[in-house]
């Protein structure tokens, strides 16, 4: 089938595919050249290119006055960009915008926007002009240095490049989104580049490990600090990279009153205004616990948020917190992205450096030339002024005696062997330059002449000499808009590392059922004698108990392991402190967990040793090792810690060597001890094997590691508890029916919890109450194995549900 037919009518059948392919093509191309992307050689799209170029023709310099924005929007949309007045007043407006270009091209008078994202009034209500620096990108563009071509209609011309007497695209950066490609340049230090691209220029083989050296990174109008240098250099070397940028903020302590975190610098391209709700959202919310109240008092000196914490907030914390939860720290992608001869390309430093140069070698080449051709010209029509002076009485003669001009140029001609051009500035000269006063202005101007085309010429002639004019008017624009850098880089993002800041001590971490967790001074809990009532542990809700508690260092990790066998991890210090009497901070808060999913298991690791092992020990009795290295990057959303049956559920886990003995102990009063060789090393998403053979009802309560002491606590439901020493455990092999260990009744009720302790060890008991009593293991009896030992806690109408050893003194 062929493409088209034609038929009766001036009716075409078309092949539609492929049309439409040629058809997207054609709009894709367009979106690419003509609107999305900026020329590597000034660093403009399209649009804000006419915009500059349109205000330089409406005279609107920096020294003259403002004009109405909507006069320049019409001029522009009228004879060089028909592509709406909306488009081309939202570039005008944010070349205007110092928030969003590092240096403004455009100078604004009324509103223009503002960095809480409000947009700019009007365009009949605001009124522009170029800025100084706008005037250097329009520099010598009378003067035949860059090509012209007809406007959309060929009423016109327009540029097709400006001169860009410096490196906007480097200095200002760019971002832009076109069909399959987009470009995200940032911007930087105009000293910093100048000095880069002068280096460049001293040496051409120069690498950009040496331009790295003055060019240190973007420089954002914005400020902020980068964190790390590694997404910089990739960016710098290969063209793409990500980049961290981090607000500025500080702690700071009023005279009077609580800290306070002050933030002064955004990144960049913040909404502030959506950043300060959204720190709200998250306090109220719960999801960042410690701030009390948030206040935005920034004006035009700058910006200026003060969050004020509460009295028993962590500000280091909270500010990590903030880090990671909102727009305080974004990532920005690099994407070196320009037109080089009307092709996208993605470019490396030295390559954005050097094709700016070659711009400049051409601009400078094509105004040298042009200025040379009219320097000759004026020089050979001085030097036919010269011969009129030499021959002043005879050439006024040749005149009067001439009936017109042509008669005239041909007696010139014939007499004096001037040319046309000559003859022709002698007639439009007036007489009273005819003197000789006038002939020492002449030969001072000539003189002058033949030096500027020596210069020229040895421009046009000599690289170097070139090279050396482009360095100097280089400078020439540092020395004059140059400024300090703005946005600090830091030289890895591990410099602000919240846990250099936090101090190391021991801290006591409780879990409630109901997943409500917090932190607490080591010291909250003194012993009490065998028997004692307790003190509340925290104010809970109704049918809520404390389920965990534990003593590790702020400076630990803390690994979550839940009912469905998957892990989380925390470190000691992001978990929120709270008095003992406060509930704490529900752990969804703090880790991403799914719907029905609860922790049932906390442990401490100082570090990811391959040579550890984390044991694994569900309901139904499974048993599994895995290596500790394998959960040493846990995403945010968690890692699969063991894979479980739909009936069964995590309980505990312990950190081990691999050489242990575990003892397990079931709630109808059974235990089982065997070594952990019998167990082999496996991945995270397995089931593991058979610890234990169960009766039908019975499941597994505890676990404990042997060696971590030489005598088994039991305790059961009703608050009875014995001490049974550990040889009285004979080791056995795994998935056996184990032995009696706890002598149950109606009086003790079901085995609640067991731990392997020491005389000298402490111990908390837990009930479903909330009630939590810290004993004196010294204090309980040692019995045999099968003994329902004494009472250890007073219970009413509640039940112990937990033991936790306390190793804090």
């Amino acid at each position: 089938m062929t493409d088209t037919k034609e038929f009766e009518n001036g009716i075409f059948d078309v092949d539609i595919s492929k049309k439409m392919r040629a058809s997207y093509l054609d709009y894709s191309m367009s979106v690419i050249v003509a609107r999305a992307l900026p020329d590597v050689r000034d660093g403009l799209k399209p649009v804000h290119r006419r915009i500059l170029y349109g205000m330089s023709e409406l005279n609107l310099v920096s020294g003259g006055s403002y004009k109405k924005s909507a006069r320049l929007v019409g001029d522009v949309m009228g004879k060089y960009h028909p592509h709406g007045d909306s488009s081309i007043y939202e570039a005008t407006v944010r070349l205007a915008q110092d928030f969003n270009m590092r240096y403004p091209l455009v100078d604004g008078q009324g509103n223009f926007g503002n960095i809480d994202g409000d947009g700019a009034a009007a365009m009949r209500y605001t009124e522009v002009k170029m800025t100084k620096l706008a005037e250097e990108m329009l520099r010598d563009i009378n003067k035949d240095t860059v090509e012209f071509v007809p406007n959309f209609d060929n009423d016109q011309e327009e540029p097709s490049i400006l001169p860009s007497r410096f490196p906007n695209l480097l200095v200002n950066g760019s971002s832009g989104i076109a069909v399959g490609m987009a470009t995200n340049m940032p911007p930087h230090n105009m000293n910093e580049v100048i000095d880069g691209i002068v280096k460049y220029i001293d040496n051409d083989d120069i690498s950009i490990s040496e331009l790295q050296e003055v060019i240190k990174g973007p420089d954002f109008p914005t400020g902020a600090l980068i964190m790390g240098r590694d997404g910089i250099n990739k960016a710098y070397k290969t063209g793409r990279g990500k980049i961290t940028v981090r607000a500025v903020a500080e702690i700071v302590e009023p005279k009077k009153g609580r800290e306070q975190i002050l933030i002064t610098e955004l990144p960049y391209q913040v909404n502030k205004s959506a950043l300060v709700m959204k720190i709200a959202e998250l306090a109220k919310d719960k999801i960042i616990d410690g701030i009390s109240k948030i206040t935005d008092s920034s004006n035009k000196r700058g910006i200026r948020i003060v969050i004020d914490l509460k009295k028993d907030a962590n500000a280091n914390v909270v500010l990590n917190k903030l880090y990671k939860e909102t727009q305080l720290q974004i990532t920005y992608g690099i994407i070196n992205l320009a037109l080089v001869n009307g092709r996208p390309q993605i470019l490396n430093l030295k390559e954005l450096i050097r094709y700016y140069v070659d711009h400049q070698v051409e601009v400078i080449t094509r105004r040298t030339r042009f200025d040379l051709n009219k320097a000759e010209a004026r020089a050979h029509i001085v030097e036919g002024l010269f011969i009129a002076l030499d021959n002043i009485d005879r050439v006024i003669k040749i005149i009067r005696s001439s009936k017109d001009d042509k008669e005239v140029i041909e007696k010139f001609d014939r007499e004096f062997s001037l040319t046309q051009i000559q003859s022709q500035a002698i007639l439009d000269m007036r007489l009273k330059r005819l003197t000789g006063l006038e002939r020492e202005k002449l030969q001072n101007e000539y003189d002058k002449l033949l030096e500027d085309i020596k210069r020229f010429k040895e421009i046009l002639e000599n690289n170097h000499v070139l090279m050396e004019l482009i360095k100097t008017e280089l400078l020439e624009i540092k020395d004059k808009y140059g400024d300090l850098r703005r946005t600090v880089i830091k030289s890895s993002e591990s410099d602000i590392d919240i846990e250099d800041i936090i101090k190391e001590e021991d801290v006591i971490i409780t879990l409630t059922q109901m997943g409500y967790i917090k932190r607490m001074p080591e010291g909250t809990y003194k012993p009490q004698k065998r028997g004692g009532r307790g003190i509340t542990a925290l104010t809970q809700k109704e049918d809520d108990f404390v389920k965990e508690l534990f003593v590790t260092s702020t400076h630990d990790r803390l690994l979550f392991f839940t009912n469905k066998g998957k892990v989380y991890r925390l470190k000691a210090f992001e978990v929120p402190e709270a008095g003992r009497n406060a509930k704490g901070t529900a752990v969804v808060n703090l880790l991403n967990l799914d719907k029905g999913e609860k922790i049932t298991s906390v442990i401490n690791v100082e570090e990811f040793d391959p040579n550890y092992y984390l044991l694994m020990v569900t309901e139904k009795g499974l048993i599994k090792k895995t290596s500790n290295k394998e959960f040493k990057n846990i995403r945010q959303n968690g890692l699969i810690g063991i894979k479980l049956r739909d009936d069964d559920k995590l309980i505990s886990v312990h950190l081990v060597r691999g050489d242990e003995e575990i003892i397990l102990v079931t709630k109808e009063g059974k235990s089982i001890r065997f070594s952990t060789d019998e167990l082999r090393d496996q991945g995270r998403n397995t089931m593991g094997v058979k610890s234990m053979n169960l009766d039908e009802d019975d499941t597994i309560v505890s676990s404990d590691i042997v060696g971590d002491g030489n005598y088994l606590l039991t305790v059961s439901e009703n608050g009875f508890g014995k001490l049974t020493e550990l040889k009285e455990y004979r080791p056995q092999n795994r998935g056996g029916k184990g032995i009696f260990t706890y002598k149950i009744s109606e009086k003790t009720g079901k085995v609640s919890a067991a731990s392997v302790v020491n005389k000298s060890d402490d111990i908390m008991l837990i009930a479903d109450s909330g009630i939590i009593i810290r004993l004196l293991i010294d204090d309980i009896s040692v019995t045999s194995r099968n003994t329902m030992g004494v009472k250890l806690m007073n219970l009413n109408d509640s039940k112990v549900v937990a033991i936790a050893k306390y190793i804090g003194d």
